[in-house]
């Protein structure tokens, strides 16, 4: 954008001519194959004097309505071409932008999602990690860069959902010789489930930043404080296990250790703020098709794009203050203090370089695997997590899987499974569950040594976690 305020856009047309704009076409929603129109039509409206604040106005009006352009003398012919005459989404136009993915076998909604995410005319390049399952807009374990652009749904509605281990230089056999003490230490200092909370609050200095620029932050405060250092429902959890580290990482020599190790997110706020923002991302853009609604986005030259964009940053350091006060309560009750420690998001939209090119990659349900960036990527309650090293492939957008992945709803394995099941493999595998539901089995998920084989030119194993003692929301 230059200091005027204006985007300088190539046109499409033969003579490759440039046209400065002050606003982003394909922000509002106008197909990126429609530009040449829009650009004979901002030459037009100019000469008869709009322009600036006010041109940029007619242009939102026009994206929002085209059906009351109809017989506007300049833009009739392009409102007809946005859907003027048709029904909603009519003018919606796919030409998808290359994507990749990893593993075999995987869900073709999830594919099918992804490839709808690549069709949107902001997008610019995608790819489906081996985890891959069906979720709101894109899939879980789907990868997607855009321009000037953030999707909602792209992000996903546990806004930062995190993972978190510390590990410490005592003997891993504890978790055998004092396990009932490690245990307390978990039931006593966490909080799991819908609407859960501490009876005493907790603090941190994220509660003490502006949460009024946002009406979700703002109305959601109070709640999120009364939740910090809580952990959600569903995979969430908090586990005590035995780290194996072959060879030496930067900050942690080769050995064995005891570590703790969290899966959780930004709470109900988090969920919150997707939804209010996906909301006013559809009402952006009518020109969607009902069944890719879910992947409405905002412009981040717009002020609802910048709003969103301070918001899900927020619910970031919001989601890393509450595994923090995780495991300093967890950790403090039994005096011990970590040796080392790592942590990463797996449902964020980060700006980025690829290709020489400034873009929004949004991971929903995948791990950060730029060259040497470290991450963590759990499989189930009783099958191993993984410390890994990323090893910056631009096919994948520098992305990874973020867990085992499911293979079956939590409504089809509470049909399927009984508490005898899980109580079977939890023995099998000497893993102790304090608490977690049957929609969490291990059989509802992947082979998470399948998925870590599907994706060896992304990530580099360090390290391998085994749990051992487990607790999640009843």
């Amino acid at each position: 954008m230059s200091k005027n305020g204006y985007v300088n856009f190539m046109s499409m047309n033969s003579h490759n001519t440039e046209k400065k704009l002050p606003f982003r076409p394909v922000a509002l929603g106008i197909p990126e194959r429609l530009m040449p129109v829009v650009l004979d039509c901002a030459r037009q409206l100019e000469g008869e004097g709009v322009r600036g604040k006010a041109l940029r106005r007619l242009f939102v009006r026009l994206a929002q309505d085209p059906k009351s352009f109809a017989d506007h003398p300049v833009l009739g012919g392009l409102a007809g071409m946005l859907g003027g005459e048709s029904s909603p989404g009519a003018a919606f136009s796919v030409t998808e932008v290359p994507w990749r993915a990893w593993g075999e076998d995987l869900d073709p909604k999830a594919v099918q999602q992804l490839r709808d995410g690549c069709g949107l005319p902001v997008a610019v390049s995608g790819a489906l990690m081996p985890d891959a399952h069906v979720g709101y807009g894109l899939p879980i374990g789907g990868v997607l860069a855009v321009t000037e652009a953030v999707i909602p749904y792209g992000v996903g509605m546990d806004i930062a959902c995190r993972m978190k281990m510390s590990v410490f230089a005592v003997s891993p056999d504890l978790v055998d010789t004092n396990g009932d003490e490690l245990a307390r230490a978990i039931e006593q200092e966490t909080c799991f489930g819908v609407g859960g909370q501490f009876k005493v609050r907790k603090d941190h200095a994220v509660m003490h930043e502006d949460w009024g620029f946002s009406p979700v932050p703002r109305r959601m405060h109070d709640t999120a404080w009364a939740q910090l250092g809580t952990s959600g429902s569903g995979n969430h959890f908090v586990e005590w296990g035995v780290l194996d580290v072959p060879r030496a990482m930067p900050g942690l020599p080769e050995g064995t250790y005891l570590a703790l190790m969290s899966h959780s997110g930004s709470r109900g706020t988090g969920g919150e703020v997707a939804k209010y923002y996906s909301a006013l991302a559809r009402r952006l853009h009518p020109e969607l098709p009902r069944a890719l609604g879910h992947l409405a986005w905002l412009g981040l030259d717009t002020d609802e794009g910048r709003e969103y964009w301070a918001a899900m940053e927020l619910m970031g350091r919001y989601s890393a203050a509450n595994h923090a006060l995780i495991h300093a309560a967890v950790a403090g009750r039994l005096g011990l203090t970590p040796l080392f420690g790592i942590e990463n998001h797996h449902n964020f939209a980060w700006r980025e370089i690829h290709d020489g090119r400034e873009v929004i990659v949004h991971r929903k349900g995948a791990t950060p695997a730029g060259r040497d960036v470290f991450g963590i990527i759990p499989g189930t309650m009783v099958d191993p997590a993984f410390v890994v090293e990323g090893l910056g492939n631009p096919m994948s957008l520098c992305s990874a899987a973020h867990g085992a992945g499911r293979v079956m709803s939590r409504k089809e394995a509470l049909a399927r499974f009984r508490r005898s099941d899980l109580e079977h493999v939890l023995k099998e595998r000497s893993v102790r569950l304090l608490s977690g539901g049957l929609d969490e089995v291990p059989m509802a998920y992947k082979d998470i040594r399948e998925v870590m084989a599907a994706q060896a030119d992304l990530v580099r194993i360090r390290g391998t976690f085994l749990p051992r003692i487990v607790k999640m929301a009843k």
